[in-house]
């Protein structure tokens, strides 16, 4: 029971990752899909079981022995997010509550509003700007909840995620086109606002080590990462036409994001509604501080920007996946 873990959302961007690392960590590894044949045939490594994370009967026979449990599952283009979000969190505190474990959470920044802006801590007041922001303050309330009666809470905070595989992103629905060269890149933020980001190996790797010492943290512990900071919002376009041109010879066009044309868009596609409501991560410089996550493991995992927008690009199908013999690393 020590060292299994049941990860739920194994199938998207952060979730596979953990799932990944943990097995290669030495955990048990269980994940909960719908459709789990077909998951392990992809992914024999992982015990993959029948099942939904709505059903809190399929979640709890999943948990039973675990000692861990990563919620890391997400309705999928944030279609029916404020109906499907909250009874998912309570499944997994359930099971959870029953097995005396531990849960990990990917958080976000919705959780805050512009009077926390620009630089967030752990404690920083959580008054959300929009609906998105409010479910996700109550999901921790429901996760502190839980922590004060019977499981532990772990949640790891980080920019904008960027992967081999992000699953939803601005970076491979925003920037570049996955499964194509990469002949132009967009640039989200408005000029000279800062972003920040991180690599979805990087999380994965920290939540990995803060696994390592839950016993030493407290019941509900959150952390902060630092991850990438683009300091005037064309670091990471700049960063992706440096890859392409390494790797390729050809230099794309940085361009910006036609915001306009979401936005004319949106009344008719619920993911675009969505995103959009989302700009104002976009408009304003929203940072977070790590010196609590560094006080906790000694430092932050990190990987070399070049080396992880690299990775992305190749995971994403918009590089080939070797590297020309001619070029030096980037």
């Amino acid at each position: 029971m020590e060292k299994t873990v049941l990860v739920l959302g194994a199938t998207g961007g952060i979730g596979g990752e953990v799932a990944r690392q943990l097995k290669e960590a030495g955990w048990q590894v269980r994940a909960l899909r719908r459709r789990a044949a077909a998951a392990a045939a992809d992914c024999p490594e992982i015990t993959w079981l029948q099942g939904d994370a709505l059903d809190a009967q399929d979640v709890a026979a999943a948990a039973r022995g675990c000692s861990v449990i990563v919620h890391a599952v997400n309705p999928p283009g944030y279609r029916r997010w404020s109906e499907l979000v909250l009874p998912m969190l309570d499944n997994t505190i359930a099971a959870a509550r029953q097995q005396g474990a531990t849960i990990v959470l990917p958080g976000t920044v919705y959780n805050y509003g512009p009077d926390a802006f620009p630089l967030l801590r752990e404690d920083s007041p959580q008054n959300p700007a929009t609906r998105k922001g409010a479910i996700r303050v109550e999901l921790e309330r429901r996760l502190r909840q839980g922590s004060e009666s019977g499981c532990r809470v772990i949640v790891v905070r980080a920019g904008d995620f960027f992967g081999p595989k992000p699953g939803n992103s601005w970076f491979s629905q925003g920037m570049v086109k996955p499964g194509q060269p990469v002949r132009q890149v967009n640039m989200l933020a408005d000029a000279g606002v800062g972003h920040q980001w991180s690599y979805l190996p990087d999380v994965a790797r920290t939540m990995v080590e803060l696994l390592a010492k839950r016993d030493e943290l407290e019941p509900f512990a959150s952390f902060h990462m630092a991850g990438h900071w683009d300091e005037d919002g064309q670091g990471m376009a700049k960063a992706i036409a440096r890859v392409v041109e390494w790797h390729d010879g050809t230099v794309p066009a940085l361009r910006a994001f036609p915001w306009w044309l979401v936005r004319i868009a949106s009344p008719f596609v619920v993911t675009l509604r969505e995103l959009l409501e989302l700009r104002y991560l976009w408009r304003q410089e929203v940072r977070m501080d790590n010196r609590k996550l560094v006080a906790t493991l000694g430092h932050e995992p990190h990987t070399a920007l070049d080396e992880a927008v690299a990775a992305t690009l190749r995971g994403l199908g918009c590089l080939s996946a070797v590297a020309p013999a001619h070029a030096a690393t980037p």
